[in-house]
């Protein structure tokens, strides 16, 4: 089974086709005595069952040898190798927010800026996530990068940007992107998508090619307290590294049990 799992069914993958697969993914569940008579809800668009759809990870380890005592430069430096293998969108990440009662929400975001302050996105102030921040400054972010079997996830307060670094960034966008931060209210319900054009247009007329920043469009920037770097392993035996901020600012280093 390990050796169907771990060698056979990726280099299968990479050349039958969804049918071929399905036909040999019916021939070991027979082989290995389980029935193929699983419910509709368990299987998947090809007839795979849910919980056969597993993947063994083992292009990297993560030793404490490897890291560097800086989480934002062992950041860096992922993310740079990350942009070397190709990795689709290697920006763009998961944001976590707080709502109303407690309740958590989360969206796609892509970071603009990271540095040793924190890391940076931006958006519409007044949209959900803003008023989420608004009210509870605590959220995480998540990046996972599938291409090079790794995640990272980043927890902290977060701040808003200065007023100089929101004009620089909108400022160097492209003229419809600003319109179109000119012309949504995110968010907020609108009645069809000819009704937002229409807002678009009217926007684009009266702003010309020189449009404003506006003020509730702006920065956010996550002040981490907590940065943890996930390499896959093989048998979900997978290395995790998780810096912790200290009251003075430094960084404890620890190794967390997959």
């Amino acid at each position: 089974m390990e050796k169907e799992e771990t060698q056979l069914a990726p280099m299968a993958k990479r050349i039958f086709s969804a049918a071929q697969m399905a036909l040999l993914g019916e021939a070991m569940q027979k082989r290995r005595g389980i029935s193929g008579s699983a419910p509709a809800a368990a299987a998947g668009a090809s007839g795979t069952a849910l919980a056969d759809l597993r993947k063994d990870y083992i292009q990297a380890s993560l030793m404490e040898s490897e890291v560097l005592a800086d989480p934002i430069a062992q950041f860096g430096k992922w993310f740079d190798e990350a942009l070397k293998a190709q990795v689709n969108e290697p920006n763009a990440m998961n944001l976590a927010t707080v709502g109303a009662g407690g309740k958590p929400s989360s969206r796609i975001m892509l970071i603009k800026q990271f540095d040793e302050r924190g890391f940076t996105w931006f958006t519409n102030y007044g949209s959900e996530k803003g008023q989420q921040l608004h009210d509870n400054p605590n959220a995480a972010l998540l990046f996972f990068w599938r291409e090079l079997e790794r995640q990272v996830r980043i927890e902290g307060r977060v701040v808003k940007t200065s007023d100089a670094e929101n004009d620089q960034y909108f400022y160097s966008r492209p003229l419809t992107s600003r319109l179109s931060a000119l012309a949504s209210a995110q968010s907020a319900p609108i009645d069809s998508r000819e009704a937002l054009e229409e807002k678009y247009a009217a926007v684009a007329a009266s702003q010309g090619d020189q449009p404003q920043r506006p003020p509730h469009w702006g920065g956010y920037r996550l002040v981490p307290e907590r940065i943890e770097f996930w390499q896959g392993r093989r048998s979900r035996f997978h290395d995790r590294i998780v810096f912790t901020r200290q009251a003075d600012g430094s960084w404890l280093r620890q190794r967390l049990q997959p």
